[in-house]
């Protein structure tokens, strides 16, 4: 564990986190135990500049922060629309999405997001609240990126539309094996909205957002080959 650490203990830290991958840097972090004065300032200078795309890191050092009190007065005086940029070509308010997120809210969350994306889909879908499989072509590739950004860095990478799409390739794009992996089926019986999906970061990796999952595969399949993923980080 890492307790509060005093100015050398403060620098070795950061020399070991420095030269340490990703998912050592996040076991760094999440070994951080109390958050003292040489922790807040570790943490606030992890955060992004000049409003790029946070990284995993950045977002766990940011909900650290925000779990504590002083952390979160930094935040809010600093970064009052938190980490992730929220550019939108459609004019659609993200923020509401991503206070759910980092209260880490993840079905309201989850209901929010099929709602933005019927709003990004356009007035029919909205109405009908919920996605056609034809649909998602009509969603601005930044829009479904902030979106998905959203959702992975603010679950450390557990969650969002990028990871499901991950697990989706290493699948060879086979569905049977996908679903399981996802924890959307098991045994050829298909995953009970609500209560039988995990709303927490216990659940399987790419079990979030559900992306119309009682709608059949062609809807989730558009979302798979959107070209939002082409390049995405």
């Amino acid at each position: 564990m890492i307790n509060s650490p005093a100015a050398p203990d403060f620098l070795l830290l950061k020399q070991k986190f420095d030269a340490a991958n990703e998912k050592s840097q996040l076991a760094l972090l999440a070994s951080i135990d109390v958050i003292d004065d040489a922790a807040l300032e570790f943490l606030k200078s992890l955060l992004p500049k000049d409003g790029a795309w946070p990284t995993l890191v950045q977002g766990k050092a940011f909900q650290l922060l925000y779990e504590n009190p002083a952390g979160k007065d930094f935040l809010l005086a600093n970064f009052p629309e938190g980490i992730v940029p929220l550019k939108s070509t459609a004019g659609v308010d993200y923020q509401e999405l991503q206070k759910l997120l980092i209260d880490r809210q993840w079905q309201a969350a989850d209901k929010l997001t099929n709602l933005k994306l019927c709003e990004l889909a356009g007035p029919v879908a909205l109405q009908r609240q919920w996605l056609y499989f034809t649909d998602p072509q009509s969603i601005p590739i930044a829009d479904l990126q902030v979106i998905d950004r959203l959702w992975v860095v603010h679950s450390e990478g557990q969650f969002g539309f990028s990871v499901q799409r991950d697990i989706w390739v290493a699948s060879k794009k086979n569905w049977d094996k996908f679903w399981p992996k996802i924890g959307w089926k098991k045994d050829l019986a298909w995953t009970r909205y609500p209560g039988s999906f995990t709303w927490d970061l216990s659940a399987p990796r790419g079990h979030l957002p559900l992306s119309n999952q009682l709608r059949g595969v062609r809807t989730m399949a558009a979302l798979m080959v959107h070209p939002a993923w082409d390049n995405h980080l």
